[in-house]
Formats: structure tokens, sequence, C-alpha cells
């Protein structure tokens, strides 16, 4: 029981932490270079449809629009990352957590990018990893750069909890 607890508090701990150091990768790289973030509105749009039984939009932004979207998709997008860590956690084990080391935590990273790539894309109607948005290469590598940034946020967070709690 108390590992259950170590473990489920740890991940919420290190997956909050890793997509807040995502979130502000977001706005350095919207202030830096121009590239908007993703706007987690339309992720809400896509969880509520998805809700009532439409898995696949041709373009999600010209779906109909749904009440509180941008409240669902921001949680989902930290509920996300928590489930993230867990993976982390589940595959590498608490010994990690107590003290983090930067390979598992980029390989779980930049795993993630497989959400993107293979299911939300597809089904928001940008195509299997960004195939149909107007530059899917120059996509592809900022999908790729933003998960490897959630990887460093999850070694970062993982060894701030680490000392939090030694």
């Amino acid at each position: 029981m108390v590992d259950a607890m170590d473990f489920l508090a740890r991940a919420v701990l290190i997956g909050t932490g890793a997509t807040v150091v995502m979130d502000i990768w977001g706005m350095v790289r919207k202030r830096l270079l121009g590239i908007p973030s993703l706007d987690y509105a339309l992720v809400g749009r896509w969880l509520d449809h998805l809700a009532s039984g439409r898995l696949r939009h041709d373009r999600i932004a010209a779906s109909p629009p749904v009440a509180g979207e941008r409240v669902i998709g921001w949680a989902a997008h930290y509920l996300i990352g928590i489930g993230f860590a867990g993976v982390l956690l589940a595959i590498f084990g608490l010994d990690w957590a107590r003290q983090p080391s930067i390979a598992p935590a980029l390989i779980v990273g930049i795993g993630s990018v497989a959400a993107p790539f293979l299911v939300m894309q597809p089904a928001m109607g940008a195509g299997f990893a960004a195939s149909r948005t107007p530059q899917p290469w120059a996509a592809r590598l900022q999908s790729l750069l933003t998960h490897a940034v959630f990887g460093v946020g999850l070694y970062a967070a993982g060894w701030l909890v680490s000392l939090v709690n030694s």
C-alpha cells in the first residue's frame, strides 16, 4: 500500500512538473521562433466529441465547439503528462524516482510522441504523423523536440521530487 501511494504521488508530481516544463518550452518557442503552441481547446473538443462516439474529424478546428473545451483540453494535457510519468515509473520503478537518470526519462519522453503521431493527429484531421499539415516534416520535428523537452522535464521533476523526499 505504501509503495502504491508513493508511486501515485511521484507520478502526479513528476508528470505535473514535466508538463509545466513542456508548457514553458512552448512559450519560449512561440516567443523566440513565432511557432504557436497547440491549442488545448481543440484537444478538449476532440475528447468531448470522442465521448459522444466520434473518433475522427477532417479538421478538428472546423468541428462544432463544445462547452468547456479549453478546460477539458488543459486537464487532459496534464493528466496525460501524469500518465506518462506513471509509465516511466512502471517501466523503470520507484528506484528510478529515488535516483533519477536522464536516459529513462528521455526514452519515455521521446517515446510519448507516438501518442500524437499515431492517435491524436490522425483523429483530429492532421493525418498520420502530421502528414496532412502544410509542412509535415516541420510539424514532426516540433513534436519530437517538444516530447524530448518533456523527457528532460521528467528527469528534472524526478530529480526535484527525489531531493524533497530525501
